[in-house]
């Protein structure tokens, strides 16, 4: 089982989700949260206003899936998050050691 966790911008979001909906992606958990990479103190235009900021708000988007399954949905999430500017995102993708579903019991791919 793989981690998938994605930083994305926030406009973004429903092109990512339906993508990941079109490669089999059962959930995900989504977070906004904010953080800077390599354009730190860059303007940014987010929601038609531009502003020059050091914590640029991003989208955390996070998929538990089968290790068979990780490549399609990294690319899923690569092609649709994509808008050719910087600040777009990165992707990371992590062993995931055990999943339990807290009211079956289930564990690892079942449970996803």
């Amino acid at each position: 089982m793989k981690l998938i966790i994605a930083i994305i911008k926030p406009f973004k979001l429903d092109e990512v989700r339906e993508a990941l909906s079109g490669v089999g992606v059962a959930g995900m958990t989504v977070t906004e949260v904010k953080g800077f990479g390599r354009q730190k103190g860059q303007t940014e235009i987010y929601r038609g206003a531009e502003y020059s900021t050091n914590m640029v708000p991003k989208i955390k988007v996070e998929v538990a899936c089968a290790s068979d399954l990780a490549p399609r949905v990294v690319e899923a999430i690569q092609q649709s998050a994509n808008t050719g500017a910087i600040g777009d995102g990165k992707i990371f993708v992590l062993d995931l050691v055990q999943a339990v579903r807290i009211r079956t019991g289930e564990i690892d791919d079942t449970a996803l």
